[in-house]
């Protein structure tokens, strides 16, 4: 027989969700409350649009695109997990997951859904018409993800598309239109999602192989160094067109230079048969987006 110590994870046992309520933390673990990365790497697009935009006063928006991605990574979670949770029950990583493992219902996790989506609304509702618009086209996007793991080799860049949004949305959040620069912005961080979430999907390719899920790992095998860094090097020269197209000067591209030597250290580290290591250099991330931040606010404020 299984009881509930056997499927309940180490991670609800310490830290964050260990501090909560029993009853409360298989909900905090659908939200990936444990793992804040992904609501970091979901944050960083918007805030370089809005940096790069010069800001104008509206400092408030860093922090109402923070509660936003906050809100909606955990959204998206617990949405991915009540569509995957047949394919987690096979996986070991995922085999416990509070919906795989059965200890919560599928109707709370909707109502959870629904809940952080609200928290989404409130957000949206402080950004001007045109960044509310663009914003809502992501939709369809994020609804189609976890589908997309089925149907393609190239599930990353899906996630691109999802997780880049932001930078859609930042620039017309301060000028009030969609320009050049906030596209280039998003191709480059597209690019981006691609070459991080190949070096996060480095540590299933044994288990996806197994229940046939796909992924840019996984077609890669041995070349996914070489994608990444790839992916790395097309996400510079399009974040570097995004500056150029507000400041056409060489000076200006420096401001990338911290970000550039950390993922060119992520690609020359990138191993396809270490995945845990694979996963150090994926939540490396954060930095990178923080570093690639700097630039651009630096830039956008030179500008104004």
């Amino acid at each position: 027989m299984t009881t509930t110590t056997d499927i309940v994870p180490d991670s609800e046992r310490r830290g964050l969700i260990g501090a909560l309520p029993p009853r409360l933390r298989p909900f905090a673990s659908l939200m990936r409350l444990d793992r804040p990365i992904g609501s970091w790497l979901l944050y960083w697009p918007g805030a370089w649009s809005v940096a790069l935009a010069g800001v104008y006063g509206r400092w408030d928006l860093f922090l109402w695109l923070g509660l936003g991605a906050f809100a909606m990574r955990s959204a998206g979670c617990v949405y991915n997990d009540i569509v995957d949770r047949e394919l987690d029950r096979g996986v070991e990583r995922t085999r416990l997951r509070p919906l795989a493992s059965g200890r919560v219902s599928v109707t709370a996790a909707w109502v959870l859904t629904i809940a952080l989506c609200l928290i989404g609304l409130i957000v949206l509702l402080q950004l001007n018409r045109p960044a509310q618009l663009l914003a809502l086209g992501s939709l369809a996007l994020v609804a189609a993800y976890p589908f997309m793991k089925r149907l393609t080799w190239w599930p990353q860049a899906w996630l691109g598309l999802v997780f880049s949004w932001g930078a859609l949305v930042g620039w017309p959040a301060i000028t009030g239109r969609l320009e050049t620069p906030a596209l280039w912005l998003y191709a480059g961080s597209v690019a981006w999602v691609i070459g991080y979430d190949t070096l996060y999907a480095i540590q299933d390719t044994e288990d996806d192989a197994l229940v046939g899920v796909k992924s840019s790992a996984r077609r890669l095998g041995d070349q996914a160094p070489l994608g990444i860094t790839i992916f790395y090097a097309l996400a510079v020269l399009l974040w570097s067109a995004a500056i150029w197209s507000v400041r056409p000067d060489w000076v200006a591209l420096l401001a990338l230079l911290p970000a550039t030597l950390h993922l060119a250290n992520q690609a020359l580290r990138a191993d396809p048969k270490d995945g845990e290591g694979a996963l150090r250099l994926f939540r490396s991330n954060r930095t990178c987006g923080l570093l690639v931040f700097l630039g651009m606010l630096a830039v956008g404020l030179s500008t104004r």
